[in-house]
């Protein structure tokens, strides 16, 4: 019987986790080993690896798909969900009732937000990157206009807190919610008429018509999901930070679109994993958070994430095999 061949990314990522922990016991020592430290990285690990996932689903149905969109949705599903439950319950009266309703409100917004995303590039046939830079300056201005440029204060609220931040039996909790929506996520895409066709269609957009896909609807359903990825990522950001402001994460589309391509996600469309995504997330976030104890400043961070897009950028669409085949044929000596 033949062995399964390890996917050659998949081990990449694992080896950069372990090299990146390996470099930070040289440089750190113990404390950058503590179970708070780790725990403390898997609250943040949640809300760019959930926006990843969304860019991930948006490259891999090709067309030069992207979702530049996300942080900024993020932001404005959590001001509209703060106003509008704000409006409803006294969330030191009713928390749960509260935090519910937050819950629910930011998914909405989340799902019109992907809609109109989806309904622009699926059946309004624009370019996936103009449409999404129009809506994140379109859901950045409503977020702007509803809360006057100010940040929104949720308070302590113990259910949202113990969400945002507290671990159950030493995990944080929104860390296991990443983990049971990226399950479901690698489920539908493997195993669901969804998945199947979104490949095909990333893959060889010709195929996919003629096999009867119908594009313009996978693609809203895609930006959909990307969507609600997106919102669900805004109710982590508020849980944890006990906050909303409509410019958090400036720096989330960089990060995002840099995990998705780290993961070996084809800009091209036709390939991407889900497991390579979580894992590219996480390799960031404990180069940042090594990079906070070292005390090196954010923008030279900015300047690191920004030279590692394009190295990885690069890298996938260089054909290896063909320059060390022509280096071989050249100093056939040499290859012996």
């Amino acid at each position: 019987m033949k062995s399964r061949r390890l996917d050659p990314q998949l081990v990449f990522l694992v080896g950069i986790n372990a090299a990146i922990v390996v470099a930070a016991m040289a440089l750190v020592g113990e404390r950058f080993m503590s179970l708070y430290n780790f725990q403390s990285m898997g609250t943040q690990v949640p809300e760019l690896a959930l926006l990843a996932l969304g860019v991930m689903l948006a490259m891999v149905s090709g067309n030069g798909g992207i979702d530049l969109s996300g942080i900024a949705l993020a932001n404005l599903s959590g001001v509209v969900a703060y106003l509008a439950t704000s409006a409803a319950f006294d969330a030191s009266a009713a928390p749960v009732a509260f935090f519910a309703m937050f819950a629910e409100v930011a998914l909405l917004t989340g799902v019109a937000g992907g809609a109109l995303n989806g309904a622009l590039i699926g059946f309004a046939g624009m370019t996936p990157i103009i449409a999404t830079l129009g809506t994140q300056l379109l859901f950045t201005g409503v977020a702007v206009g509803l809360t006057g440029g100010s940040a929104l204060q949720l308070g302590y609220v113990p259910v949202i807190d113990d969400f945002g931040n507290m671990p159950y039996m030493g995990v944080p909790r929104t860390f296991a919610i990443l983990i049971v929506i990226a399950l479901a996520l690698a489920a539908l895409l493997r195993f669901s008429r969804f998945g199947i066709h979104l490949f095909l269609m990333g893959s060889n957009p010709k195929a996919a018509r003629f096999a009867g896909v119908r594009v313009p609807s996978m693609l809203f359903r895609t930006y959909l999901l990307a969507g609600v990825l997106a919102s669900v990522a805004g109710i982590v950001i508020a849980a944890r930070t006990s906050s909303i402001k409509w410019d958090y994460g400036s720096s989330y589309v960089l990060v995002a679109i840099l995990i998705a391509v780290m993961a070996g996600v084809r800009p091209e469309g036709g390939y991407g994993r889900v497991v390579c995504v979580l894992l590219s997330a996480i390799a960031l976030q404990i180069l940042s958070s090594l990079f906070n104890f070292m005390q090196i400043s954010n923008f030279f961070r900015d300047c690191a994430l920004g030279l590692l897009l394009l190295a990885f950028l690069a890298n996938a669409r260089l054909d290896w095999a063909r320059y060390t085949g022509a280096l071989r044929r050249r100093h056939p000596a040499a290859a012996a």
